[in-house]
Formats: structure tokens, C-alpha cells, sequence
């Protein structure tokens, strides 16, 4: 399966959430209404806002699959970091807004007592948001989408929403109200948290940041070939969900163009077989040339 068809398939995983998150934002907030739960309906509300972010990847995913052309000779994987991107803003703009509606109730003391019903709703809403999220973060790993790894962190992070309503609505049935703002608290840190660790990975990416791990494991991948007598410099970055290596080698200067060309290919190909990257450019340099 090649890069075009991962982003087809991560598409599928888009517009699962979006489903799951227009349907259980309408059961969720006809379910507040008549049970009078304030935690239900901030989590459909939540939902409604999750429905932009779900958009935002899948239009990134859809982006992503256009070839190369005049403006953009690499492609368009990059527009899959930038809906990553917008998903982070979206949820950290989600936990901030929990945080806040938590710390608020605390000074308003506004505590009621929602109908059991609504309980149940916000349970069954997280179990069915968990198994979105298994699904889609097992396609984020098996097609390598950043944007959909992060879909697949919002999709948890709003299962945790809903298991807080659940925990807040349960303990005003036993009058322990203190509850709802403790799981409100605990739950709005979660998402911000998330949101930081996904904006974090996402503008390293953009900025052509690289883990030096990675580095160092193709520089020892080259050096497995006979013909590398040693290595000037290996480079990396990633575009969208693969990544770019260039490396400078020093070989047998007696060597004819045609020799050093192919392990050059040879190179290329075990990198592309030994640690699945489809693009690296090898350059050569005669070894007699190098001052240690």
C-alpha cells in the first residue's frame, strides 16, 4: 500500500468520528435537556466543536492525497501537520474551556440534582467513544498519520469527558456534588495535556525537527554496506508521514561513475527495506579526500 492509499484509508477513520460525534452530540444534549444535567450538556456542546476538529482532518487527509504539481514538487503531505495542528488548538481550547466551567461552578455553588438518566448516557457515550478511538489509533500506527493519531487522541479525550459527567452525575445522586468539579478538574487537564503533546510533535515536524534515535539507526543501516569506507553526514525530516534522509558517504575513489551509482540504489533500497523510508538521496564523495 503506498503513501496515496494510507491517506485514503486514514480518511475512513476521519469520517467514523464525525458520525460518532453528530450522534452523540444529539442524544447528548436532548438527553440534558429533559434530565436538567448542566455535565451532559458542556459534553455534547464538547461534541459539537469535535465535529470542526474531525472536519479539519479529514479535509487535511484529502489534501495530503493530491500529487505533486508546479507549486509543490514534494506533494501536499505537509496540510496533514497543519490539521494536526488545528486539532490541538481545538482541544486545548476544549480543556480550557472545562477548567474554566469547573473553577466557576465552584464559586457559584451551582449544584442540582440531574435525572439518573443522563448518567447513563454520558456512560454509554464514553464506552462507544473508546472503541472509536482503538479504531483509529490502531489505523494512525498502521498507516503513520500524525493527523489521525491526533483525531484518535481527541476521540479519548472526549471518552474522558463523558466518564467525568458520568462520575459528577452519579455523586449528585448521593448528594456528593464535590465530585463533578474534581472529575471536571482532573479531566480538563487531561485534554490540555494532550492537545500539548500533539501541537508539540506537530510543529517539530514542521520544522523539520528530527529524532536524533532515528538518525543514528540509519547511519549504522549505511554503514552496513562494504562499499561505505565512512559517512560525512546524514540528515532527516519528515513530510507528512514519511521521511526524507540525505547522507553523504566517502567510497573507493578509484571507482567508476557506474559502481559508485549503484550503491548508491543499493543504499537507497535498504533503507527503504530495513526501516521503511521511501525517499533518501545518497551522495558520494571520494574517500582520499576527507581530512580526519
Amino acid at each position: 500500500m503506498n503513501t496515496y492509499d494510507n491517506y485514503k484509508q486514514g480518511e475512513k477513520g476521519a469520517w467514523l468520528s464525525i458520525i460518532a460525534y453528530l450522534i452523540l452530540a444529539i442524544i447528548k444534549l436532548i438527553a440534558a435537556s429533559v434530565g436538567n444535567s448542566t455535565a451532559l450538556r458542556a459534553d455534547g456542546l464538547n461534541n459539537t466543536t469535535d465535529i470542526i476538529a474531525s472536519i479539519a482532518v479529514l479535509i487535511g487527509l484529502k489534501i495530503s492525497r493530491k500529487p505533486p504539481d508546479d507549486d509543490h514538487h514534494y506533494g501536499h503531505f505537509r496540510a496533514e501537520m497543519i490539521a494536526s495542528l488545528l486539532a490541538a488548538f481545538i482541544m486545548m481550547s476544549i480543556g480550557i474551556q472545562v477548567l474554566v466551567d469547573t473553577i466557576r461552578s465552584l464559586f457559584t455553588l451551582e449544584f442540582h440534582q440531574p435525572d439518573i438518566l443522563t448518567a447513563w448516557v454520558a456512560l454509554g457515550s464514553a464506552i462507544f467513544m473508546y472503541l472509536v478511538y482503538f479504531y483509529n489509533v490502531r489505523l494512525s500506527k498502521k498507516i503513520k498519520s500524525q493527523a489521525l493519531y491526533a483525531a484518535a487522541q481527541d476521540n479519548r479525550s472526549d471518552a474522558l469527558v463523558s466518564i467525568g459527567a458520568f462520575v459528577g452525575i452519579i455523586g449528585a445522586q448521593f448528594h456528593l456534588y464535590w465530585l463533578d468539579p474534581l472529575a471536571g478538574l482532573i479531566v480538563g487537564v487531561i485534554i490540555c495535556k494532550t492537545a500539548w503533546n500533539i501541537f508539540s510533535e506537530a510543529t517539530h515536524t514542521l520544522t523539520d525537527g528530527f529524532q536524533p534515535k532515528q538518525l543514528k539507526k540509519i547511519e549504522k543501516n549505511i554503514y552496513t554496506h562494504p562499499d561505505v569506507l565512512d559517512i560525512k553526514d546524514v540528515r532527516g525530516r519528515m513530510h507528512g508521514n514519511h521521511a526524507l534522509i540525505e547522507a553523504t558517504i566517502f567510497v573507493d575513489p578509484n571507482l567508476t561513475v557506474e559502481e559508485s551509482h549503484l550503491i548508491t540504489e543499493n543504499i537507497e533500497e535498504k533503507l527503504k527495506e530495513d526501516l521503511d523510508i521511501p525517499r533518501a538521496h545518497i551522495h558520494i564523495e571520494p574517500y582520499e579526500e576527507y581530512e580526519k
